[in-house]
This record gives C-alpha cells, sequence and structure tokens, in this order.
C-alpha cells in the first residue's frame, strides 16, 4: 500500500512538473506554464517560445488576449496562434483575466465599462500586462522595440485600453471583434498603429455600436477609430474599398510617425477569430474571407517603438 501511494504520488509530481515545463527532445524548454503575483493576486500565462528561440535573438512578443470566458489555452486552440508563431519564428504569450466566484468561474479582464468580475472588482488589468512585459523582457531575448498585443472581443477591448495607458511598451496593437470601453479619455504619449477585425453580423459586440453580450452598450467601431484618427493625427480622410465582395477594407493615413489606422470588415461569420475554429457549439462560425492571424503578423511586422 505504502508502495503504492507513493508511485501515485510520484505520477502526480511528473504531470504537474510536465504541465509547467515542456520540453523538446533536445531537452530544451519550449512552453511554459507561469504564473506572478499582481496585487496579491496569483496571475497565470502560457508562453510559447518557436522552434529556432535558442538558436538566435531578439525576438517579437505578441501578447494574445482571450475574450470573456476563455483563457490561455482556448486563445492558442481555437485560434492557432502558436502555430503561426512557430512558424513566423516570433514568441507568444497568453495571460489569463482573473476568474469570477461565481458558478461558472468565468475569466474576465477590465477592459473599461466591461468585463464583469474583472470590472466589478476593479482589477488592474493594465498593470499586470505590464508588469508581464517586463518579466518576459527580463528573462527571455525578446527585442524591446517589438512588443505587440492582439485580442479576442473582451481582450480587444483591453488592448485598447493598453494603447491608451502604456503606449511606450507596445508597437502596435490588433485586435478583432471588439471595440473600445475605456472610462478616461485616451491620451497616450505617441501614436499607436491600430488594425481592427470586426464582422459585420456580429451581434455580441455590434460593429454599428449598441447593446450586446451581457447587456453591455458597445461604442461603434467607427467613431473609435476616428478617435485614434485624431490621436495619431491622420492628415486625409479614411478611404474605403471593397475587396473580392467578402469584406470592406477602410485605411486612415498618413499619419504621425508613419503609423496607419486599418479596418477590415467582413461580410460573414459573426463574433469569432476569421480562420479560427468555432468556440464551442455556442460560438459563432468564423469568418472564411480573411486569416486574422496572417493579417495580424503582416501588420505587427510594420513597426516598432521608436
Amino acid at each position: 500500500m505504502i508502495r503504492k501511494n507513493y508511485c501515485s504520488l510520484f505520477l502526480i509530481l511528473s504531470m504537474f512538473l510536465l504541465a509547467h515545463c515542456q520540453k523538446a527532445g533536445d531537452g530544451r524548454s519550449y512552453r511554459v506554464n507561469g504564473s506572478m503575483t499582481v496585487d496579491g493576486r496569483t496571475r497565470t500565462y502560457l508562453l510559447n517560445l518557436p522552434p529556432a528561440y535558442y538558436d538566435s535573438s531578439g525576438f517579437s512578443l505578441v501578447i494574445g488576449l482571450h475574450g470573456a470566458g476563455g483563457s490561455a489555452a482556448q486563445f492558442e486552440r481555437d485560434y492557432k496562434f502558436s502555430d503561426k508563431a512557430n512558424a513566423s519564428g516570433f514568441i507568444a504569450v497568453y495571460p489569463e483575466g482573473v476568474q469570477s466566484t461565481g458558478v461558472l468561474h468565468l475569466r474576465t479582464w477590465n477592459a473599461g465599462t466591461c468585463c464583469d468580475f474583472a470590472r466589478d472588482n476593479n482589477i488592474d488589468d493594465v498593470k499586470f500586462i505590464s508588469q508581464l512585459i517586463d518579466n518576459l523582457l527580463a528573462n527571455y531575448k525578446i527585442n524591446p522595440k517589438r512588443v505587440y498585443v492582439t485580442g479576442m472581443s473582451n481582450g480587444g477591448m483591453l488592448a485598447y485600453r493598453l494603447a491608451c495607458e502604456i503606449p511606450g511598451k507596445i508597437a502596435a496593437i490588433g485586435v478583432n471583434s471588439c471595440t473600445m470601453v475605456v472610462t478616461q479619455p485616451c491620451n497616450p504619449s505617441r501614436p499607436m498603429p491600430v488594425l481592427h477585425i470586426h464582422s459585420a453580423v456580429d451581434t455580441k459586440v455590434p460593429p454599428a455600436g449598441g447593446f450586446g453580450m451581457m447587456g453591455y452598450y458597445f461604442p461603434p467601431v467607427d467613431s473609435v477609430l476616428q478617435v485614434w484618427s485624431a490621436i495619431n493625427t491622420c492628415g486625409e480622410p479614411p478611404v474605403s474599398a471593397p475587396e473580392s465582395g467578402g469584406y470592406t477594407f477602410t485605411k486612415w493615413s498618413p499619419c504621425s510617425n508613419g503609423s496607419t489606422i486599418e479596418y477590415y470588415l467582413t461580410s460573414d461569420g459573426g463574433h469569432a477569430w476569421p480562420g479560427g475554429l468555432q468556440s464551442g457549439r455556442r460560438g459563432d462560425i468564423p469568418s472564411t474571407e480573411l486569416n486574422a492571424d496572417d493579417l495580424i503578423w503582416a501588420f505587427f511586422q510594420r513597426y516598432e517603438l521608436p
């Protein structure tokens, strides 16, 4: 019986170590389930290093923020993001929002007027992401001028807030199925390149504005991008053009310091990640007109911090 218990304990410990630091056949670690303490709370994240990590340096870092009710593993799986990171040679990190105390323990981000537990308890998610960036820059081979943020839904809302509050740490943002819901005036210290992707038939966060998921009101995306056009001092009115009949592309340029604002609005899909997988049986079907991973990474590659 004692021997059996020791074997069980060894098995549990082995599974714990495997979950926290996965190694390839060469003995090198490429995936880390990390944690850090912020304001007395344990905050968690999943880090993925590309195959060439140990043979090179100066990697870009992309921070992927899940939507309300999502998680690090869900973002990575449903949006195939680590596949893109491994193929393109950048580091991806997936932080996690705090879990609610409700029955479902849903994770959310405090993006301003949304969402749920994180907003209601005034969780300082900006502080968490800021300290996470500092931690990763200190411990991994990351180019500090090439740190980017992408996000889905509530995660995209937090990306907008980060662009407003810590623009000195982020070179550009690329978001999907979201809007900006900050409660304080957005006065970043520098222009911020913005890529926004959305579906015209998204009812959870309607791009035209209105009430959506969980009864929240969401500002129109066009109005949000006009705010960023003023922040970035874009000199000309936006130019829109339908392409292939499946989406409309709108671009604001020229803007200060070479930044641009780009907006892809698809006619298909819904509240989902274009080119990704359907998130659960109740999730919307993703657009097939675009691949968000490809668009976001191509956009990020054009920018770095001064």
